[in-house]
Formats: C-alpha cells, sequence, structure tokens
C-alpha cells in the first residue's frame, strides 16, 4: 500500500491524489468524484497520508502501518465505521494497536483514522504494494 500521493486537505471532507505541485499550490484530484482542482498553499493545509502516524507510549506508528493492522483483521471482525458507537470504536483501538497513546488520540482521531481506512479500503487503494 502506498500512501505517498494521497493528501489530506484542511477543511476538505474528502481525500485526494496529488496530480501536480505548483509554486503557490497543489493541483489535487479528489478520491470520491474524480474532480481536478486548484488548492492555495495560502488558504489551506496539505498532510501527505504518508507523513501522518498515531501516537503511542514509546514511537509513533505510521498510518501505512496502521491500516495494515486494519486490513489483517479476521472476516468476522469488521473494522468499525465511524458513525459507530464510540465504546466500540475505542475497544477497536485498544485492540488492534494496544500501545496507542489514551491522552493524545482522541476520538475525533480515531474516527478520522476510521473514515480514510474506509474511504482507501473501498477504492481498492490499500492493497499490499511492493515496496
Amino acid at each position: 500500500m502506498n500512501l505517498e500521493k494521497i493528501i489530506s486537505v484542511s477543511g476538505q471532507p474528502s481525500l485526494f491524489k496529488l496530480l501536480t505541485a505548483r509554486g503557490n499550490g497543489l493541483i489535487l484530484e479528489d478520491l470520491s468524484t474524480g474532480k481536478q482542482s486548484f488548492f492555495s498553499s495560502r488558504i489551506n493545509q496539505f498532510s501527505p497520508l504518508d507523513s501522518i502516524g498515531i501516537y503511542t507510549l514509546a514511537d509513533n506508528i505510521p498510518l501505512k502501518e496502521v491500516y495494515g493492522r486494519f486490513a489483517s483483521r479476521p472476516e468476522d471482525q469488521p473494522v468499525p465505521k465511524p458513525q459507530d458507537e464510540e465504546a466500540a470504536i475505542k475497544s477497536f483501538f485498544e485492540e488492534v494497536i494496544p500501545e496507542y497513546d489514551r491522552y493524545r488520540v482522541h476520538m475525533k482521531d480515531m474516527k478520522k483514522c476510521l473514515k480514510w481506512f474506509h474511504q482507501l479500503n473501498s477504492l481498492g487503494l490499500l492493497t499490499p504494494s511492493a515496496e
């Protein structure tokens, strides 16, 4: 799975694929709609998913590894949806990432992580790739 060109844009509900960079922003393709748009770096903040991780008690776990753990779950134990009960989401994270930092990883972070996982998984972008 390669998250290198997948970008989160502040204030935008979807994830985007990086098409090209310009001096004053990025041209991105919405993964949900396929629509291409220019996003100014003066207005927006960009976060490549490759650079995002989950805080743990020792060090950060890259999102790529977190999603690998999610995907390796048995089919009879599905990954919860972001709209599921908060207790179910919390117990899922405690089971899959037992070392996560309970003081720095908030429920909104867990829900965003799950939302992105389901979006990428539905598009088939979380298949293992050759490194």
